[in-house]
Formats: C-alpha cells, sequence, structure tokens
C-alpha cells in the first residue's frame, strides 16, 4: 500500500479533535495581562507612585465626598490604596532584577519586613490580610450603616475582632517581637533618573560638573550615581563633589543596625513587654465593644476603657538599652496615632468639636466646606479615626 493511503487511513481512524473551550482560551489570557501590566509598573514607577499619590489626594477634596457620593469616593479611595498594595509586590520583585531600583542601605524597617516575609508564609499572608482590613474597613463600615445601626456596629467589632486575631497571630510568629507599622515592607523611593543615560553617568565619574535633570526635573546627588562599564557590567562609584564631602561620607557610613541580622532589629519582648503589646493590640477592639453598648455618644465610659488600656500600654514597654532604633521608631508612630483619642467619643463632643467648629467659621469658604465633610465623616463613622 503506498505512503499516502496509509497516512489518510491513519487520519480516518483518529478520533476528531475537540473544539477549543472558549472558557479556558479566558482565564488563560488573565497571567499574560498581569505580566504585561507588572512589565509596565516595574518600567514606570516613578510616575505610577506620582499617579496614587494624586489619586489619594482627590479622593480626600472631592466635594461632598463623605455625604452623597460617600461610598463610591471610598471606594475609590480603597481601590487605589490596594492598587498600590499590588505595585509594592510587584516592585519588590523588580528590586532583584533592576539593582537601580533598590536602595544602597534600606531602612530598618525595611529589612525586618522583608525577612520575615521571605522567611514565613505565614507572616505574609496574614500582613496582607491585616493590610486589605485596614484599607477597606471604612468601605464596609459605610455599606453596613445602610442596614441600619445594629449591622453596623456588629461590622465595626468583626473587623477589629479579625485585626486584632492578625495582629496577636504576627505577634506569635516573629517570636513574642513588637509588632511593626505596617507589616508588610514599604514602597523604597524611586529615583526619578535610572534610565539617565551612561554620557551623563560618565561626565559625573570623571567629575565635571553637569546639570542634567531626571524626568521629574530633580537632579540627582553625584555621589549617588553609578557608572556602568558596557563590556563588564561592573560599575564604579562617581567621584564626590568637592563641595559637599561629607554627605558623601556620611551617605557610606554603616550604623550598628545596617550590619544587625535582620531578626535582631527588635527584641524578644519580656513579660511586661508582651503584656504591652496585648493591651496595645486589644484596646480598640475593647473600646469598640464599649462604644456599641454605650446609647449615648457623650458618655465617657468607652472613651476612658480605651484610652487606660492604651496608656497603661505604654507605661508597661520595654524600656531602657535594651530597645533598639526600630522598636522606637515603632512606638514614636504610636504616640503620634495616640493624637486620634482626641477625635473620639466622649473627648470629641465635649472639646474638639467645638475647636474644629470655630476654626471652620474663620476658614474661606472652599476650606470650611471640606472641612465640614470632615465633620459629618469623624462624627458619623468609627473607623474614620481609628488609627
Amino acid at each position: 500500500m503506498s505512503p499516502p493511503a496509509d497516512r489518510l487511513r491513519a487520519n480516518s481512524s483518529r478520533p476528531p479533535s475537540k473544539p477549543k473551550n472558549p472558557i479556558q482560551s479566558i482565564f488563560s489570557t488573565p497571567p499574560q495581562w498581569l505580566h504585561l501590566y507588572g512589565d509596565f509598573i516595574t518600567k514606570n514607577a516613578h510616575q505610577v507612585s506620582q499617579i496614587e499619590s494624586a489619586l489619594r489626594s482627590l479622593t480626600y477634596i472631592i466635594p461632598g465626598r463623605f455625604r452623597d457620593a460617600e461610598i463610591a469616593s471610598e471606594t475609590l479611595h480603597s481601590g487605589v490604596q490596594l492598587l498600590s498594595l499590588y505595585h509594592d509586590a510587584v516592585l519588590r520583585g523588580a528590586i532583584t532584577r533592576i539593582p537601580g531600583l533598590s536602595p544602597k542601605i534600606p531602612s530598618p524597617h525595611s529589612r525586618y519586613t522583608r525577612f520575615w516575609t521571605a522567611k514565613s508564609r505565614l507572616y505574609r499572608r496574614i500582613a496582607l490580610l491585616l493590610q486589605i482590613v485596614q484599607y477597606t474597613e471604612l468601605l464596609w463600615e459605610m455599606a453596613a450603616k445602610r442596614k441600619g445601626e445594629k449591622i453596623r456596629w456588629r461590622v465595626v467589632i468583626l473587623l477589629e475582632v479579625i485585626k486584632a486575631v492578625c495582629r496577636l497571630l504576627l505577634m506569635r510568629v516573629t517570636n513574642s517581637r513588637p509588632l511593626v507599622t505596617p507589616p508588610l515592607p514599604e514602597r523604597d523611593p524611586i529615583p526619578p533618573d535610572v534610565d539617565q543615560n551612561d554620557e551623563d553617568a560618565l561626565k559625573e565619574l570623571m567629575g565635571e560638573d553637569i546639570s542634567s535633570t531626571g524626568t521629574n526635573g530633580s537632579a540627582k546627588a553625584v555621589h549617588e550615581k553609578e557608572w556602568t562599564m558596557p563590556r563588564t557590567g561592573s560599575s564604579l562609584p562617581s567621584l564626590p563633589n568637592p563641595g559637599d564631602i561629607s554627605s558623601y561620607l556620611m551617605s557610606r557610613v554603616l550604623t550598628a543596625d545596617d550590619i544587625k541580622p535582620a531578626a535582631k532589629l527588635l527584641n524578644t519582648l519580656s513579660r511586661s513587654g508582651q503584656t504591652a503589646e496585648i493591651l496595645h493590640i486589644l484596646s480598640p477592639l475593647v473600646y469598640a465593644i464599649a462604644l456599641s453598648r454605650s446609647r449615648d455618644k457623650k458618655s465617657w465610659a468607652p472613651w476612658l476603657i480605651g484610652f487606660s488600656m492604651e496608656y497603661a500600654a505604654r507605661q508597661l514597654r520595654d524600656r531602657g538599652l535594651r530597645s533598639t532604633a526600630l522598636e522606637n521608631e515603632e512606638w514614636g508612630k504610636r504616640y503620634w496615632a495616640a493624637g486620634w483619642w482626641t477625635m473620639r467619643g466622649a473627648f470629641y463632643e465635649h472639646f474638639t468639636k467645638n475647636v474644629v467648629s470655630g476654626v471652620r467659621r474663620r476658614m474661606p469658604s472652599l476650606v470650611s466646606g471640606i472641612l465640614e465633610d470632615y465633620e459629618y465623616l469623624w462624627e458619623n463613622y468609627y473607623f474614620s479615626t481609628s488609627a
């Protein structure tokens, strides 16, 4: 039998090929889109950061943000925050591939959080859940309030329970170390002129004075740039400006925290320190429960309970020589966040509300209108003043 006849018989004996499932083809395309989107974010990191900042600012100054269009504008704000969270993950992955995006000496917070996110998958997932809840909590409260005050307070308490459980688990995963804010690595500052051409870099390497600027019009310090040799790929540091020797030397100084292992940037808490951390974690939950059971907004009992727990945590915290720079930095953030207690509960109703109203009456109409919208927010939503 001739070969063409054999080939024809073999083809006729095969079962007919099934048509490609259109749903399967649809679900195979998102990974490609995400890959292209990730490449775009990596190549335009500085511009993306500026757009995110502009969108956040816009959500704060939209007229009537907290009244007629409160859910729509808060959805936009939460969406920008969640998108920024995704961008942070993309850029963290790009740091290993693009040396220009990585700072010379990362901050202690960045080193510590990167260590735990790389070491523990549980830490990474819990920290991500905590960040998502914090970014969307006000939106959930706004949606729940439309179902009634009872449903609203149930949602508020549920979200505070989730946050408290996440923080306790993070404390457990890190072997009883203090929490850091935020629990995930922050985005490193993006240099605006990473893609500057080699000619300018060579001029700076030779010590010539040039006034080249980046894409946003800001010039980068001479000693912060390097020139990559095209043949070997090795990089050479540029020469310092003769009038800026001190900055050049300080940029290369290593502190004790810079050479310390990332896990040692925060010490394991003592018993009193653990008690302080637990009180700090539980104080928002206890305050929310007390506030939900109080029918009088001017009652001092919920405010005093929550503030007392926060004050006790500050008195019991580990002090002295055992405290590291990262721990002191974290407690500094908590001290600033404690200022929100002046905007909550009875303290706001008795004192701060009158002060804000007096300031608003003295402001121009545009500023007064925005401030009035914020007054509505502070008076009607729990998470608007939640730290």
